[in-house]
């Protein structure tokens, strides 16, 4: 007499524990790989976006601190080497990496402050804003070119996308301040004398006697308040921007500060540019110790 157990297929082949196990081995391994690759690009964040932040602001406290000294001593660098076209007579004598000016922006705050050192190294950047050696000096006809970090380093230059035209940017030398305005931007250059040109104080020149801001002409004729280029197009720091072998002297040659940094943040793909034009001076006065031009406050 058969039973249900004698009616039965034979059991197949149980399952091997081995390969159970090896999987189990290799999604475990896999995981920790993950969290792994997550903890180190966690740690590469902390460290860019924060612990290189703190280390700049030390060295750049340290450079500030160096350069009030030398002002207050009387002991300052030569930086008012004559330009003439792109070839500059005489010879500065600001050291690689020091700090010769400050650098001002009203309108991204009361606070917002950077002394501009000599030169565009790693480490010069890890400082503050560098100077681009062979460019004009704040003040002089040429170009007074200056690069900064977008982000990490202390990040100067985080916010440059968020220049309008006309908004000043000052910078403070030992014995003077200068004041720069935005360019107008490429979409304002049409109809720029009906709108904005027309109607803004800080365009119109009738704010503390600044001279009016109006697109460029001559050989400046496009260049314009904000550009995004590739990183390969250095002509954006010639004397007259976009040109390289423009070289104009005397009355024509305008008095420009360029400002560059990396675009889109996080990359350096691209490099966003910010061009602005001297509309005054301010001659420090030793009656007044501590006076700073009304544009610091109104922008």
């Amino acid at each position: 007499m058969s039973t249900a157990l004698d009616d039965a297929p034979p059991p197949g082949p149980r399952p091997s524990r081995h390969r159970g196990d090896r999987v189990r081995t290799g999604v475990r391994g896999l995981g920790e790989l993950l969290i792994t690759v997550g903890l180190v690009l966690l740690l590469f964040v902390v460290y860019e976006l924060y612990w290189t932040d703190l280390v700049s602001a030390g060295k750049q406290s340290d450079v500030t601190t160096a350069l009030d000294q030398e002002w207050a001593n009387g002991d300052n660098p030569t930086i008012a080497t004559p330009v003439v076209g792109q070839e500059r007579t005489g010879q500065s004598t600001v050291a690689l990496g020091a700090g010769f000016a400050k650098l001002y922006v009203p309108s991204f705050g009361s606070d917002y402050q950077f002394t501009v050192v000599e030169g565009t190294t790693q480490e010069a950047l890890a400082v503050g804003p560098g100077h681009y050696a062979g460019t004009a000096f704040p003040g002089q006809p040429g170009n007074f070119a200056v690069a900064g970090h977008r982000v990490g380093q202390g990040a100067p230059f985080n916010d440059l996308d968020l220049l309008q035209s006309c908004d000043s940017i000052i910078t403070e030398t030992a014995d003077t301040w200068y004041v720069y305005r935005v360019l107008p931007m490429s979409e304002e250059v049409d109809g720029w004398g009906a709108g904005k040109g027309a109607t803004d104080a800080s365009c119109t020149g009738t704010a503390d006697n600044d001279a009016a801001v109006a697109p460029l002409g001559g050989a400046y004729t496009g260049v314009v308040g904000r550009q995004i280029v590739d990183p390969s197009q250095g002509d954006v720091i010639s004397p007259v921007p976009g040109d390289a072998a423009a070289a104009p002297t005397g009355a024509d040659a305008v008095s420009l500060l360029t400002l560059t940094t990396c675009h889109p943040r996080y990359s350096a793909r691209q490099r966003m540019i910010i061009h602005a034009v001297m509309v005054k001076q301010y001659p420090k006065s030793a009656s007044a110790p501590g006076a700073v031009p009304p544009e610091m406050a109104k922008g």
